[in-house]
């Protein structure tokens, strides 16, 4: 029997499970404050939801505005306005236009103001509470805060502002808003502003990591990397909506003087299996199980179509050149603008229709109303751009290669009888012929035979020279052209006396040559590059400027 020292204590009372994870007093506290807060905020939630829906019980205006969800959401409108329109519109004529807003601003809760903006036109529009339709101060606010750069949809009353609205195209006339609908809203940031991209960029743009975030206002700095960057934004500057409407003006004026003088218009190949005139500038490119290249013009598919007995070919299409030029007046990719024709007696004539062509383009830019409007809105960016000077006679100035020599050896600025003309001896000469002859278009002919392609034919008088001409805008080349060697024995010799050697029974030139072997006309044509006319006719300092989505040795986007 154990002893009583030997019993074991009694045991303290297990506590009942969980017991140990009952909250404290302080988590019991801390419980309660959240629950209150949850509560407190749901009733304010409430409040405020009831307040809203009272608000929109009691906008008045509540139909006339807000986004649009799809098309059919709204009652189709017969009539559309667009704001290149309203210039001279009526006091009180109602309209409805689709428009980008430009700027938005409240003036207070009865009164907003925003800049309505399609293309390179703007008017100011107006929002004010009450009126016929009863504008309820929600409508006001909500105008005020759209997004810069959405697209809506307004009617309203055309009115007279009682002062010019001086930062709007349309100045004379406001319209005063009677319905407002969001079509695509922008987002909050962009990261160019429109405002910004509309003042002049820099000119002297070496690494556009160097240049200053502002300028000498204090205003942002917008370089041509970040336009190009941005181009969709850049565009809709009223400076790049008519650049880009005269480069399309200067297409159509091509296309009209073409089919005034009935040529027929074909659309040549840009592949070829071989690399031709001579490979240098070429794109390489994988075609299935073989090499392809990019064409660098479409010269061999004119002259080739001239064998056909076309009498007169054209065609506007993309001209490709593998050249490493980072230059203000290069691109890997152009569009040209190219013809060929036959000639009967003398290779004067395709030069002659080529200054026809171009001084009814030029004439025509500087004439047409709509054409002389565009311009003005690019001077105010890109000053000058309206000063293009042509000769008062029918006809261009024409300098032989020598005449270009001369004149320029007589301004003390060395050049060789013999040698091409360098972009800065090119540039000076286009100074000199401003100064002597007031214009900035003309032409140099007879080019030395060295410096042309194998497939000029050279001056029967003098095979030093050729029958080969170029077109020059302010001081920079525009067209090269020339009559062709349409003989095949005598094609195949200067093909086969090039530096390098080319050999005219190869697959790249087999069936180019075999098309004079087959008789062939004489035949003459150029190949004008579109970007270049619209970038010297202007002025613009890059080329760049001139194209919508350039191509170049560091540029493949956007």
């Amino acid at each position: 029997m154990a002893s009583q020292g030997d019993q074991e204590l009694p045991l303290r009372a297990k506590e009942e499970e969980g017991d140990t994870n009952a909250p404290s007093k302080n988590a019991l506290k801390k419980a309660a404050k959240e629950k209150e807060k949850a509560e407190k905020a749901a009733k304010r939630q409430e409040q405020e939801r009831q307040q809203k829906e009272q608000a929109e019980a009691n906008d008045t205006s509540k139909l006339l505005y807000g986004p649009i969800q799809s098309m059919s959401d709204r009652r189709p409108v017969q009539k559309f306005t667009e704001l290149a329109e309203l210039y001279d519109a009526k006091e009180d004529q109602e309209v409805t236009v689709d428009a980008r807003i430009h700027n938005a601003r409240v003036q207070s809760a009865k009164l907003a103001f925003l800049v309505l903006r399609e293309e390179a036109h703007t008017i100011q529009a107006v929002i004010a509470e009450g009126g016929t339709n009863k504008i309820s101060r929600q409508m006001v606010k909500w105008c005020g805060g759209i997004n810069a750069e959405s697209i809506i949809r307004a009617t309203g009353l055309v009115k007279q502002p009682k002062e010019p609205v001086t930062s709007t195209s349309i100045s004379n006339l406001e319209l005063h808003i009677e319905s407002i609908y969001l079509i695509s809203e922008a987002a909050q940031m962009l990261p160019v502003q429109i405002k910004d991209c509309m003042r002049a960029p820099p000119m002297n743009e070496e690494d556009s990591k160097d240049e200053p975030e502002m300028d000498s206002q204090g205003l942002p700095v917008v370089s041509l990397n970040a336009r190009l960057n941005n181009r969709v934004l850049d565009g809709r500057t009223a400076a790049n909506q008519a650049i880009f409407q005269l480069q399309g003006g200067i297409s159509n004026l091509f296309i009209e003087f073409m089919n005034q003088n009935r040529f027929t218009w074909i659309n040549s190949s840009r592949l070829a299996g071989a690399a031709t005139e001579g490979g240098a500038g070429v794109f390489e490119i994988n075609y299935f199980e073989t090499k392809a290249y990019l064409t660098q013009s479409p010269q061999f598919f004119k002259q080739m179509a001239i064998a056909m007995d076309m009498k007169r070919v054209c065609e506007v299409g993309p001209v490709f050149r593998a050249e490493n030029s980072n230059t203000h007046r290069h691109l890997t990719e152009f569009t040209g603008l190219d013809f060929e024709m036959v000639i009967k007696n003398d290779y004067h004539e395709v030069l002659s229709f080529g200054e026809k062509l171009m001084l009814y383009i030029i004439r025509n830019l500087q004439e047409r109303v709509e054409f002389q409007r565009l311009t003005k809105v690019v001077d105010q960016v890109f000053p000058g751009a309206g000063d293009f000077k042509l000769p008062s006679e029918d006809s261009a100035l024409r300098l032989t290669f020598a005449d270009a020599v001369k004149l320029l050896n007589e301004a003390g600025i060395e050049a060789g009888e013999f040698d091409d003309l360098s972009t800065l001896q090119e540039k000076a000469l286009g100074r000199i012929v401003r100064e002597k002859y007031s214009t900035d278009f003309y032409t140099i002919d007879k080019y030395p035979s060295a410096v042309r392609p194998f497939y000029t034919m050279p001056d029967p008088a003098n095979p030093k020279v050729s029958n080969s001409y170029d077109f020059f805008m302010r001081g920079q080349e525009i067209m090269s052209g020339a009559q062709r060697i349409h003989d095949y024995n005598q094609l195949c010799e200067r093909m086969r006396a090039n530096d390098p050697p080319l050999d005219p029974l190869s697959e790249g030139f087999r069936h180019y040559t075999d098309a004079f072997k087959y008789g062939c006309a004489p035949h003459g044509g150029g190949g004008l590059g579109l970007n270049r006319i619209l970038q010297f006719y202007l002025g613009l300092p890059d080329i760049r400027f001139a194209t919508m989505f350039p191509r170049d040795p560091g540029r493949l986007a956007p």
